[in-house]
């Protein structure tokens, strides 16, 4: 093969990842769940060692699943991400829209009450394809457009406005204080119905 023609063929494609053994899947999961409640308890700081030491396995088998901290907050985002996206699937043909999105709003609050202590950390990662807030954008303007296309839900709302009181609803109950998150979104979708 001459040079050029080196140069102009398409790179050789990805190796799929190796799949893992039954007790390294184990682990890589333990790993994920306490790593979660760590970066929820501690923030994106936790401490690495005491993440491993909890999940029970040495720290050459974290490190080995995630070579760096921001291997682990990236794959405990993309955990994140996927429940996200799960929640919305059921509700992206349910019959009343509007009833859709007021469901999926509740879900969406409790789920960045989870995310909220990793967002600073992953503030570089934003420009990804799959970045939460991308995730959340997007999602969440699918089910507003649909449920303004069916008369519903007043046009002149965007889904900025939408995330913005959502975001006020999570910033309250992270205060500290005993908030009912669930009325709050209600008022949120009254407001948003088209009125009569």
């Amino acid at each position: 093969m001459t040079e050029s023609a080196r140069s102009s063929a398409p790179p050789p494609a990805p190796r799929p990842p190796r799949p893992m053994r039954a007790d390294a899947r184990r682990n890589y999961e333990r790993l994920l769940v306490v790593a979660t409640r760590s970066f929820i308890e501690n923030g994106a700081n936790a401490s690495l060692d005491e993440i491993a030491k909890r999940a029970e396995v040495g720290p050459g088998t974290l490190y080995r699943h995630f070579p760096t901290r921001q291997a682990l907050l990236e794959a405990v985002v993309e955990q994140w991400i996927e429940s996200v996206l799960a929640d919305a699937e059921p509700l992206r043909d349910a019959p009343d829209p509007a009833e859709a999105l007021g469901t999926w709003l509740r879900k969406l609050v409790s789920h960045v009450a989870v995310f909220r202590g990793l967002a600073a950390a992953l503030l570089p990662q934003e420009a990804k394809k799959e970045s939460p807030g991308r995730v959340l954008h997007t999602t969440a303007g699918e089910l507003l457009a649909r449920a303004q296309e069916s008369g519903q839900i007043r046009t002149d709302i965007t889904i900025k406005d939408v995330l913005i009181l959502v975001g006020g609803i999570t910033w309250a109950s992270d205060s500290g204080k005993v908030v009912d998150t669930d009325r709050l979104v209600g008022l949120i979708m009254d407001g948003l119905r088209v009125q009569g």
